[in-house]
């Protein structure tokens, strides 16, 4: 002890000196371990980065089981070009609806066939052409929906707003090529 009853300088000084390296120490040794697993959440480093399956749910989609929805399904692209990206085709969570295919990871785009006939379309109804398909556009929030209205079958298209027309173009080629137009019904 000094005069004033203060512990001595050097002591002070080694004290802090300590207690900085071994905040420091314990800094490192963090940052080392949770780079060192690849993911600072416990896991065991796997690539967390791919979504897993995507979950849907059911609607009523009475001829999902039908010829023409097969062959749709069948002949879908496995990517789609959605504002300068490449969307893979998603796994479905099970038990996955009938005739439904998705794409994407964070937004997904889904395709729907074999829907009830859209409560939206009426003889008035605003219709669309691309690539000799005539769509619906149903806006959603944050989404839109468009329905091929002249084919066999009803098919949903769900966009997100950031898609661009990229899946709707991909999907209409498809459409028109692999079913024939019908005319519209309205009841």
């Amino acid at each position: 002890m000094s005069e004033t009853g203060a512990p001595p300088r050097i002591l002070i000084i080694v004290s802090a000196s300590l207690a900085t390296v071994l905040v420091v120490a314990i800094t490192v040794l963090g940052f080392v371990l949770s780079s060192g697993t690849g993911s600072d959440d416990g896991s065991d480093g796997s690539d967390d980065s791919a979504p897993g399956p995507l979950p849907l749910v059911a609607v009523p989609a009475p001829e999902a089981d039908s010829e023409e929805c097969a062959g749709l399904v069948e002949a879908a692209p496995r990517e789609l070009d959605s504002s300068g990206e490449r969307l893979a085709s998603r796994e479905l969570a099970e038990p996955a609806p009938p005739a439904t295919l998705a794409w994407g990871e964070d937004d997904p785009v889904v395709l729907r066939c074999g829907l009830e006939r859209p409560p939206e379309l009426t003889p008035s109804s605003p219709l669309r052409q691309i690539d000799e398909v005539q769509w619906l556009y149903v806006e959603g929030e944050g989404t839109a929906t468009w329905y091929v209205v002249d084919r066999a079958v009803y098919i949903a298209l769900t966009v997100p707003e950031t898609a661009g027309t990229g899946p709707l173009q991909q999907i209409s080629e498809t459409v028109a090529k692999e079913l024939p137009a019908v005319p519209l019904d309205f009841e």
